[in-house]
């Protein structure tokens, strides 16, 4: 029997958990923005965050009860890409995202 970690001590999350929290990241970014963004666009700006995180991943897991140091990480490596993909200001796209993962 494999024991188990202890109490308040988690391994990594599952690509499945890390890909809905950024799908679930950027819809709410998208609601706080009030624009429509096209399937399409959605879905390659999801890939593209995913990505990001899956290559940054211990990083982020380290200090993942650091919301505004996450955010801070999410404006320097995911936010000009999806703001260029979206079309839109990207002071407005940083902002929106912040509101919407409580940063």
């Amino acid at each position: 029997m494999k024991p188990s970690p202890p109490k308040h001590q988690t391994g990594y999350p599952t690509a499945r958990k890390i890909r809905r929290a950024c799908e679930n990241e950027l819809y709410r970014t998208v609601k706080r923005l009030g624009i429509w963004v096209p399937k399409e666009r959605m879905a390659q700006a999801e890939k593209l965050y995913f990505e990001k995180v899956a290559l940054n991943l211990p990083w982020i897991h380290e200090n993942g009860s650091n919301r505004k140091l996450l955010a801070d990480w999410w404006d320097e490596n995911v936010s000009g890409e999806i703001a260029e993909l979206w079309e839109v200001e990207p002071n407005k796209l940083r902002s929106a995202f912040r509101d919407a993962f409580g940063a």
